[in-house]
């Protein structure tokens, strides 16, 4: 197996950092999150200077859906990052981790009355979906007295390489304007009383392994601004989102790097900018590639059962990663505590969930296990806590972030109490 940089093998055991994943496992308990820190900073140095190198005006929104801890935002915000909301809460915390508001941009397809209160309130850039959306928030600027700076979000109508469900850009996607009619929504936005247009934005999809589809992405934003220029649109940002994928299985996956990606939309946006004589900053919004091979989720054995295959029974299900059942996705697993051990049979990692499909990784070679031995989920750092639940009345897990030698908690672990705590016993149950 081809582990990342920031995992390795020592004395038997997986290390994420410094750390000894099975000292981590026995101090904070199972399940586990573990997230290093540093992986994050060198994931957004990266992709950064790959794009800076061909154009200096280049701003990174981290795409919060990917991981919405508090202690990632203020990471990403000690960089210098932005951030993509899709929530009052996602609004909330990133401003709570000091990045400023003229640094987010608010996305979705289907925005409250208070969601957009909000953002006017705080000054927040808004994606606008609709003109529906359009005449609401207008109003709601009205009546704060403010102006608010929107981009539309324009559905390109590409076809992109990856799972139906993270597909945004197709034409039957419920997100954006469709190209052809999103001069009108302007025309109306530059006679709306308290809406300023000032950007272009657009997402593709996530999980992307082709950088093919954004230069096309590109090429259609170009052309788009084309026509706003004549009528009138000052320009300030075309935001051309995120997607950029990562190799699940680092031994078959032909993964794009950022100097790949940055290679194949640079040019197309520069030329693009350089006919039409204008300077926009560029926005991205990567989430998965900066976030997810930062995390493991660390799991328990509980129990070696052998029926049609043999399950070694864990203590974490899609409750904590429902990206296998939800999207049939990959990750890799090690057995933490015997990570030099040959791999001698063929294991499906079950989790305790009532339901068939609670099934974290299927029929894969490992070393004999049996209860108590440590399983190493790999690359869980992107839409892995941030879609967990408690269903079956199931706490969830703690998450730890690690800096160096230091490990901390940034969230603790979830008690039978904090999920009773938003009840309430009807009147005539007292």
């Amino acid at each position: 197996m081809i582990l990342p940089p920031h995992l390795t093998v020592r004395g038997g055991h997986l290390h994420i950092g410094e750390h000894d994943t099975v000292d981590l496992a026995e101090r904070f308990g199972t399940p586990l999150y573990v997230t290093e820190e540093r992986r994050i900073r060198e994931n957004f140095r990266r992709l950064s200077a790959a794009l800076t190198a061909h154009y200096p005006k280049v701003r990174v929104l981290y795409a919060a859906k990917a991981n919405g801890n508090l202690a990632i935002f203020r990471t990403l915000a000690s960089m210098g990052a932005g951030v993509d909301v899709f929530s009052a809460g996602e609004l909330t915390l990133a401003l709570a981790a000091g990045m400023r508001p003229e640094s987010l941009l608010f996305n979705g397809s289907s925005k409250s009355p208070s969601d957009l209160a909000l953002a006017v309130e705080k000054g927040v850039r808004v994606s606008v979906d609709s003109l529906d959306e359009l005449r609401q928030l207008n109003a709601a600027a009205g009546e704060a007295g403010k102006t608010v700076d929107i981009a539309f979000r324009v559905n390109p109508a590409i076809d992109v390489p990856t799972h139906p469900k993270i597909a945004t850009g197709l034409a039957t996607s419920k997100f954006g304007i469709p190209a052809g009619e999103i001069l009108d929504a302007y025309r109306h936005a530059l006679a709306a009383e308290h809406i300023n247009p000032v950007g272009i934005h657009c997402h593709i999809g996530s999980q992307i392994l082709d950088v093919e589809p954004f230069a096309r992405e590109v090429e259609v934003l170009i052309g788009v601004a084309r026509d706003l220029i004549e009528i009138g649109v000052d320009l300030s940002f075309i935001d051309i989102g995120g997607g950029l994928g990562i190799p699940y299985r680092r031994e078959t996956d032909r993964a794009p790097a950022p100097e790949d990606y940055a290679g194949a939309v640079m040019p197309v946006f520069l030329k693009g900018i350089h006919e039409l004589g204008i300077e926009p900053e560029l926005w991205v919004e990567p989430g998965r590639w900066l976030v997810a091979d930062s995390t493991i989720l660390l799991s328990r054995v509980n129990s070696v059962k052998t029926a049609h295959t043999t399950f070694a029974n864990v203590d974490a299900g899609f409750n904590l990663l429902v990206r296998p059942t939800m999207y049939d996705s990959y990750h890799e697993v090690v057995a933490a505590n015997k990570a030099d051990a040959p791999a001698v049979r063929e294991y499906s990692i079950a989790g305790p969930i009532c339901e068939t499909g609670d099934i974290l990784a299927k029929d894969r070679m490992l070393p004999d296990l049996s209860a108590g031995d440590i399983i190493a989920v790999l690359d869980a750092g992107a839409y892995g806590f941030a879609m967990s639940s408690q269903y079956n009345s199931r706490p969830r897990c703690p998450e730890v972030i690690l800096s160096g030698e230091k490990a901390a908690l940034m969230r603790r672990a979830e008690t039978i109490d904090d999920l009773t705590a938003p009840m309430a016993v009807p009147p005539w149950q007292a």
